[in-house]
C-alpha cells in the first residue's frame, strides 16, 4: 500500500535573497530589457528604469517615516504604482498589506486598524467607488494611520520626486538588514464568515514560490507574461509579478480590471507568451469574438489556477489560444499560494484532468481529516501542506493560526483531494462544499464537470440546498451560450439519466447571466445557497433542526 504523500525534490535550490536583493540581482544582468508594460496608458518601463523608480518610491515612503516592519496598505486595481510600491516597500523591509479593491468602508476599517497600517496609498477611486471619500470617512477610527498617499495626485507626484532626490545607496545600507524570513506582505483572505484573517508571508515564501512557478512555465528573459489576475491576491503579485522578475521576464498588465477584449488585444499586441487567469476569466476570453481572428501565435504558456478547472474549458485553451504548456495551480494563499503545478511535459489527460504533482522543496499528503492519519492512494480526504511555502501565520491571530497549521507545521487546507499511484493530485471538493443527501455523500466538481459536456451550458456550479426529506437536495446554477434554448430542470434531468448515479442528479436547475464572485473570480457558494433558499422558497427547509 503507497500513502498520499509526496516531497518534491529538486536539483535547483531555493533562493535565500530578499525580493529587493533578487531585483537587483535581475536588473544587473538585464538592465535594458522591458520588465512592465501598462497597456492602459502606454506606459513601459526597462528594468533599469523600473528598478530606479522602485527605489525612488521606497526613499519616498522612507521620507515619510516609514521603516522596517511598518505596515503599507496599497488600495488599487492592477496598475504600475501597485507594482512599484510592491518592490519599494520589500527593500524597506516595510510590509505590504494587500487591500481588496472590492472592499467597502466597514471592511476598509477593519483591515486598516488589524493590520495597524500606518501609511495607505491608494486610487482616488475605481469604477464606482470612491476611496478617496471612503478613507476619509474611516480615518478618523484608525490611529495607525499617519499618512494617505493618493495615486496620480500631488500627492503621489511629491513623494516620487523627493525619493528621486535621495540617496539610492541608503537602500544597499537597509537592504543589508533585512533577512529572508521576515515578514513582508500580509494578505487578507476572503472569509466567508466573520472577519478576513491577514495571512503574513515572508521574502522567502513570496519569493521562492513565484521562482519556482516561473521555472515551470519555463520562463526566461524572452517571456512576456499578461497578468489579468489582480495584484492584490497572490495570482497577480506571485505568480505573475515574482514569477517574472526572478526570471528577466515582463509583465503586460492589460487594464486596470479584467476585460477579456483588451486581455486579447493586450497578448497580440505585445506577442506576450503567457496568460494567467481564472477558470470564469478564460471562458470570458473564449467567448470574445477576437479570439478567433486576432494573432495570437505568441502564447506558449500560461496558468489557470484559483478555483477548479473546468476539464472542457482547460481543452479548448489549448486549442483555441494555442497555450500548448499551459499550468494548472493549485494552491492558497496561506502557502504562498502553489502546492502543486502540472507540467508541460505532462500528458494532456494529466493536464487537462489534474492539478499536477508537488512543487519542488515542498511535501504534500491527504489524511483523513477525522483521524488525521494518511490515507492510502486513490482515497479521498484533506489536502496538507508543509516547507518553505507556508506562510509565518495570521497577522495577530495565534488561535486562528494554531487551527490552521499543525505541530508538525502541516498547513491543513479544508480542501479534498485525491492523490493517484504516481502522484498527480485531483482536487474535489471543499470539506465545507460536500453535500450529503439522504445519507450519500455527493461532491459538487463532480457534477459540474459532468454538466460542462452539455452543448448549451458555458459554465455550471452545483450547491446543496435544504430538503426536509433528505437533508440536502442538489441545485445546479449554469450559464447557457448565447442563442440557447431555454434548460429546464426536467431536460437537465433527462440529460443526465443513465450517466450519473441517481442521488448525484440535480433537482433544480437555475439559469443566471453571472454566478455571485469575489474579485479574485472565486464562486461565492455561500451566497448561493442563501439566495437559492428564497429562490425556491425553502425557508421551512432551512429552518428544520437536523442531528
Amino acid at each position: 500500500m503507497t500513502l498520499s504523500y509526496a516531497s518534491g525534490v529538486s536539483a535547483t535550490p531555493l533562493l535565500g535573497d530578499t525580493i529587493g536583493a533578487n531585483l537587483d540581482r535581475t536588473v544587473a544582468a538585464f538592465a535594458d530589457r522591458e520588465a512592465l508594460v501598462e497597456m492602459a496608458t502606454g506606459r513601459r518601463w526597462t528594468y533599469d528604469q523600473f528598478a530606479a523608480d522602485a527605489d525612488a518610491v521606497a526613499l519616498g515612503l522612507r521620507d515619510l517615516g516609514v521603516t522596517k516592519g511598518d505596515r503599507v496598505g496599497i488600495w488599487a486595481p492592477n496598475c504600475a504604482e501597485w507594482m512599484l510600491v510592491q518592490y519599494a516597500t520589500a527593500k524597506l523591509g516595510a510590509i505590504l498589506v494587500n487591500i481588496n479593491p472590492a472592499y467597502r468602508v466597514h471592511e476598509l476599517e477593519f483591515v486598516l486598524n488589524q493590520a495597524g497600517i500606518r501609511t495607505l496609498v491608494a486610487a482616488p477611486s475605481f469604477k464606482t467607488s470612491d476611496y478617496a471619500a471612503m478613507i476619509e470617512e474611516v480615518r478618523p477610527r484608525c490611529a495607525a494611520l499617519a499618512d494617505v498617499v493618493l495615486i496620480g495626485t500631488d500627492a503621489w507626484d511629491a513623494l516620487v520626486e523627493a525619493g528621486r532626490a535621495g540617496d539610492r545607496h541608503l537602500l544597499h545600507g537597509i537592504g543589508e538588514g533585512l533577512g529572508a524570513d521576515d515578514p513582508i506582505n500580509i494578505q487578507y483572505t476572503s472569509g466567508t464568515t466573520g472577519f478576513p484573517k491577514g495571512a503574513t508571508l515572508s521574502h522567502h515564501n513570496i519569493l521562492n514560490n513565484g521562482f519556482f512557478v516561473g521555472e515551470l512555465c519555463g520562463y526566461d528573459e524572452e517571456d512576456r507574461v499578461c497578468v489579468p489576475v489582480p495584484f492584490y491576491h497572490c495570482f497577480g503579485m506571485v505568480m505573475g509579478n515574482l514569477a517574472a522578475t526572478s526570471h528577466g521576464a515582463c509583465i503586460v498588465i492589460p487594464a486596470p480590471a479584467f476585460d477579456p477584449k483588451a486581455t486579447l488585444d493586450a497578448v497580440a499586441a505585445e506577442r506576450c507568451t503567457s496568460l494567467y487567469g481564472v477558470p470564469t476569466m478564460f471562458i470570458a476570453v473564449l467567448n470574445e469574438p477576437s479570439a478567433d481572428t486576432l494573432d495570437l501565435s505568441s502564447l506558449r504558456t500560461g496558468i489557470m489556477a484559483g478555483s477548479p478547472c473546468p476539464v472542457e474549458v482547460m481543452k479548448q485553451v489549448i486549442d483555441r489560444l494555442g497555450m500548448a504548456e499551459v499550468a494548472i495551480c493549485y494552491g492558497m494563499t496561506e502557502t504562498s499560494p502553489v502546492s502543486t503545478q502540472t507540467r508541460a511535459g505532462d500528458s494532456l489527460d494529466r493536464r487537462v484532468s489534474t492539478v499536477g504533482t508537488v512543487m519542488p522543496h515542498l511535501e504534500i499528503k491527504v489524511i483523513d481529516p477525522e483521524t488525521g492519519v494518511t490515507v492510502p492512494r486513490g482515497t479521498p480526504g484533506e489536502f496538507c501542506t508543509r516547507g518553505y511555502s507556508v506562510m509565518l501565520g495570521y497577522w495577530e491571530e495565534p488561535d486562528k493560526t494554531a487551527e490552521a497549521i499543525d505541530a508538525a507545521r502541516w498547513m491543513h487546507t479544508g480542501d479534498l483531494a485525491v492523490m493517484d499511484d504516481e502522484g498527480y493530485v485531483n482536487i474535489t471538493g471543499r470539506i465545507k462544499d460536500m453535500v450529503i443527501r439522504g445519507g450519500e455523500n455527493v461532491y459538487p466538481r463532480e457534477i459540474e464537470e459532468f454538466l460542462y459536456t452539455h452543448p448549451d451550458i458555458v459554465d455550471a456550479q452545483v450547491i446543496g440546498v435544504p430538503d426536509e426529506k433528505y437533508g440536502e437536495e442538489l441545485m445546479a446554477w449554469v450559464r447557457l451560450r448565447e442563442g440557447a434554448p431555454e434548460l429546464t430542470a426536467e431536460a437537465l434531468r433527462e440529460f443526465c439519466h443513465g450517466k450519473l448515479a441517481h442521488f448525484k442528479i440535480p433537482r433544480y436547475v437555475h439559469v443566471v447571466d453571472e454566478f455571485p464572485m469575489t474579485v479574485t473570480g472565486k464562486i461565492r457558494k455561500v451566497q448561493m445557497r442563501a439566495e437559492a433558499v428564497d429562490i425556491l422558497g425553502l425557508g421551512d427547509a432551512a429552518a428544520a433542526k437536523h442531528a
